[in-house]
């Protein structure tokens, strides 16, 4: 995968006939459990959700996606937006997109009436990692994209100001259809992206994870599979920790669907990031699991860890 730029920024200057496809998702991707995340300001979510949850509950009912939102106080770090998590099927998250996207528009369109701008911007949660595969190799793919969609396409920097903040926003700028059709492009890559999923599981919430003090790394760390320790130095403003736990145990930790991941993120208020398959730590067989929040949380979510390897191991024996 392309190491993504540090801003990748296009848009068409010209309106071209679209060329052959990029390549779509194939059926059995399609079925495969996915998601997307979009921003929306809290007044678009109070829309979205309807009086009594009436709107939210018949999108979720005519797509048959799930719809979820962060609560009214909980906004993406450095915004004041609230963040929509749409999850299914393929084709049951398109739907539900294209019915919340609408909603959307047309309140805008009651409010600005002709004066209202026809190109509108949506702002995609994006993890990091995976916008390598959307830029593509020389920026090939993004720019393929935005030729088939005509929409425009922004893959924001990393924010250095959020220290463990592993997401970038992408900002599609079109009409309602070219929007669309952009996301369909973009989820259609990110599916094929085998990691995409884990962050499926990751708490809407963004917590407070971004202002708690560093410290220095102290080295210590095993390859007994109990999960050896060490702490990272990265920043000032955020606790990082590093523990080692063995591969074979891995499944455990994530559980089922991500559910075991989840629910320690939710639980500790600690985000967790586990390496790629084949990514030890230096002379170990190894997983890296990276926690990153406040002492407590870390400490919380380290002991859940634990257990639930210690657990497996009596199982074993």
């Amino acid at each position: 995968m392309e190491s993504p730029d540090p801003s990748y920024v296009s848009s068409p200057e010209v309106q071209p006939k679209r060329t052959s496809n990029p390549k779509s998702p194939t059926a059995d991707d399609k079925e495969k459990p996915t998601h997307i995340r979009f921003l929306v300001s809290n007044a678009a979510a109070g829309s979205v959700i309807g009086k009594g949850g009436s709107t939210i509950s018949d999108f979720q009912s005519q797509s048959g996606a799930r719809i979820q939102l962060s609560r009214n106080h909980e906004f993406f770090p450095g915004t004041s937006d609230r963040i929509i998590m749409v999850s299914g099927g393929f084709n049951e998250i398109m739907h539900a997109t294209e019915l919340i996207l609408s909603k959307l528009s047309s309140e805008v369109h009651v409010e600005d009436g002709d004066n209202v701008d026809p190109r509108s911007k949506v702002r995609l949660v994006v993890p990091n990692s995976s916008c390598g595969g959307i830029i593509g190799k020389g920026g090939a793919t993004i720019k393929a994209f935005i030729e088939d969609s005509q929409a425009g396409i922004k893959i924001s920097p990393q924010d250095q100001n959020y220290v463990g903040l592993n997401d970038r926003l992408v900002t599609l700028t079109g009409s309602l259809d070219e929007q669309t059709r952009a996301i369909f492009l973009i989820l259609s890559k990110l599916t094929e992206d085998s990691h995409y999923s884990y962050s499926m599981n990751a708490p809407l919430s963004y917590g407070g994870s971004y202002n708690a003090r560093n410290y220095g790394p102290n080295g210590n760390y095993g390859s007994n599979g109990s999960g050896g320790r060490f702490q990272n130095n990265k920043e000032d403003r955020s606790n990082s920790v590093t523990i080692g736990v063995a591969d074979e145990h891995i499944g455990v930790v994530v559980g089922r669907g991500g559910r075991n991941i989840m629910e320690i993120g939710q639980a500790s208020g600690a985000r967790i990031k586990i390496s790629d398959r084949g990514d030890f730590i230096f002379g170990t067989s190894d997983r890296k699991v990276t926690i990153t929040g406040s002492q407590a949380a870390i400490d919380e979510a380290e002991a859940m860890i634990m257990e639930k390897i210690a657990s497996a191991s009596e199982r074993e024996t």
